[in-house]
């Protein structure tokens, strides 16, 4: 069965009727081998072909689907169709000149890069797989299209009719009708990393970025820039999820690395773009760390989108919503940071069941790092979406959990008000660590990854990574007695890592507690290396180019080219009980997955 991009469950409403059975004939009766996209937006000018169709062997081939009754058309010719839809005379394209133009406008964008052309012989320049174009009439027979003369405007065989995508036609007859209307065909296949190549050039929103732009521009070079050598791109399973992702309640439990916070800016920027109304609700992206919203804000603002997304975490929310309603006052002030965090909680909580507070305030409620959250404040933000949209998306790693938080074990989704069953979606490929990193985080993190299912699936699963197998160095692995010893080394391979290239701020340095980041601000100091410690809200600027210091807690939902982990006191010493232990753990498995390509435990 082949796979369809968005989902048909998901486009279906939106699609005409014979774009629906056209896409049911597509995924039924086409091998798992074809890949196909409705509607997508394609390339640096957004043209939306009614299908693409690519398999490795066969090349790529661009639809266009019209529902016309042989009657609505009252004239045809190579150039133009006269067509009556409900009576009223109109003048169209010939809709096989829609799908070149579509075509065109793909193989353009594809033989820009060089590892997609031939590189000699008399096509030299050109695609090195095929390409052709065709249209479908839904309603229009074979025997209709042939009485009519039809033919004359559109060749036979870059035509499928309606009777030739019934439910009961053959599958190989089917096939070949589309393989009919490829012009030609090559011996060479689309090998994996060239199909990647494909979609990143066709589909910029999938691209993988780097840190510095982690939602990236959504648009293809203009410059003429060369092309980059390995482009990174969303895997299908991302790219199906975060194209199909609808209104309602959605769960979705990722391993660290697979990509959580990237679909959730995908999705982010989607309802933004989507509903631009004046008066539209805002859409609300949640967060615990500050860092995290830190940079998911400045990526939302450098694509236009901070009028329409509110990104927060969690303390500036409940804070913002009191001071917005009046319920911010001096004594809530003079609480320390543990007790206000509660007190804020439990002030928003009053306020939404007075009324002080309204409720359905977001057109979409979107939260990352959902691990960090107590039952009783994702309770709380369930309340916060618009029942028009009943939008909420949850990100969920157990894995990655680090606060206890009373009742968090063992409670159920359902019971803190969100209705996902039969829209949950399981990660467990790690896309962000080389094999060589992930395998260190996992032997030291021991039976935390031991995965566990939840016992429905309302329930929360813990999950394993799996290593997507990219390759990398090994870990560099540092043991000395001392403080500020370690600290020390971490500044000169630091000093070594920018010498090979690395700019400061790809780097990070990630500690266990503020007295440990102090003596490794010193030792960075005294090396003469850029670098900005992150001790409280304010101080954390993703976008300056000096190496970041921080704790391991705040650092999740972050990551770099290069990460040093110093290991506290704790881990060095032997843990008093099982409790801190898992804790240390999960704090190592943390930090150690922040790091994309090259990781430095000193410890």
């Amino acid at each position: 069965m082949a796979e369809l991009i968005p989902a048909l469950g998901n486009c279906a409403a939106r699609m005409t009727s014979g774009e629906k059975r056209l896409a049911e004939r597509l995924q039924q009766k086409l091998g798992a081998d074809y890949l196909l996209w409705w509607d997508v937006p394609v390339g640096p000018l957004q043209t939306r072909p009614d299908f693409i169709v690519i398999h490795p062997s066969h090349g790529a081939l661009i639809l266009e689907t019209k529902d016309w009754h042989l009657e609505t058309i009252h004239s045809a010719t190579p150039q133009r169709f006269e067509i009556a839809p409900g009576g009223r005379l109109t003048v169209t394209y010939n809709p096989l000149t829609q799908a070149r133009h579509g075509a065109i406008r793909v193989v353009n964008a594809l033989e820009a890069d060089s590892q997609l052309v031939q590189v000699d012989g008399p096509y030299q320049g050109k695609l090195s797989f095929p390409w052709g174009h065709g249209v479908v009439l839904t309603r229009i027979t074979r025997q209709q299209f042939t009485d009519a003369g039809l033919a004359a405007a559109i060749p036979a065989h870059l035509v499928i009719c309606k009777d030739e995508m019934l439910a009961d036609v053959r599958p190989e007859v089917f096939e070949q009708r589309l393989l009919a209307m490829l012009p030609y065909t090559f011996r060479r296949v689309i090998t994996g990393s060239q199909l990647d190549r494909i979609r990143w050039i066709l589909f910029p929103e999938i691209r993988v970025p780097r840190q510095q732009s982690l939602f990236g521009d959504g648009q293809a070079d203009e410059d003429g820039d060369e092309l980059p050598g390995i482009m990174q791109v969303m895997d299908l399973q991302q790219e199906q999820l975060a194209r199909s992702l609808g209104d309602g309640h959605r769960v979705i439990h990722g391993v660290a690395g697979s990509g959580k916070t990237m679909i959730l800016g995908y999705r982010a920027e989607h309802l933004a773009r989507a509903a631009q109304a004046p008066g539209s609700k805002p859409i609300l992206v949640l967060c615990y760390n500050e860092p995290l919203g830190v940079k998911l804000a400045a990526d939302m603002a450098a694509k236009g989108l901070s009028e329409r997304v509110h990104v927060m975490h969690w303390d500036k929310w409940t804070r913002s919503q009191l001071a917005a309603h009046g319920l911010l006052t001096p004594d809530l002030e003079r609480m320390g940071v543990s007790q206000k965090m509660a007190a804020f909680v439990q002030r928003v909580t009053e306020g939404l069941e007075s009324q002080a507070i309204p409720s359905g305030q977001y057109q979409a409620v979107l939260i990352d790092e959902g691990h960090d959250f107590a039952p009783d404040w994702l309770r709380l933000v369930t309340q916060m979406v618009d029942p028009e949209t009943n939008s909420l998306l949850l990100l969920y790693d157990d894995a990655q959990s680090l606060y206890d938080r009373g009742q968090k074990r063992n409670f159920s989704l359902k019971s803190v008000g969100i209705q996902a069953q039969g829209r949950t979606t399981i990660l467990k490929i790690n896309y962000r660590n080389t094999r060589q990193i992930l395998q260190l985080a996992h032997r030291l993190a021991g039976d935390l990854l031991t995965p566990a299912d939840a016992q429905d699936e309302d329930g929360i699963p813990l999950l394993k990574p799996l290593s997507c197998g990219r390759e990398g160095p090994d870990p560099i692995l540092v043991d000395l007695p001392t403080l500020p010893e370690r600290a020390a080394r971490m500044a000169e391979l630091l000093a070594d890592q920018h010498a090979q290239g690395h700019a400061w701020g790809e780097m990070a340095v990630l500690c266990r507690h503020h007295d440990e980041m102090e003596i490794c601000a010193h030792a960075l100091q005294r090396k003469g290396l850029p670098f900005r410690m992150r001790k409280k809200s304010g101080h954390f600027r993703p976008e300056e180019d000096a190496i970041k210091l921080m704790t391991m807690h705040v650092s999740k939902g972050l990551e770099w080219p290069v990460v040093a982990v110093i290991s506290s006191e704790e881990e060095r010493r032997s843990k008093d009980g099982q409790k801190d232990a898992e804790l240390e753990a999960r704090l190592f498995y943390v930090a150690a997955t922040r790091a994309v390509n090259r990781l430095i435990s000193i410890g």
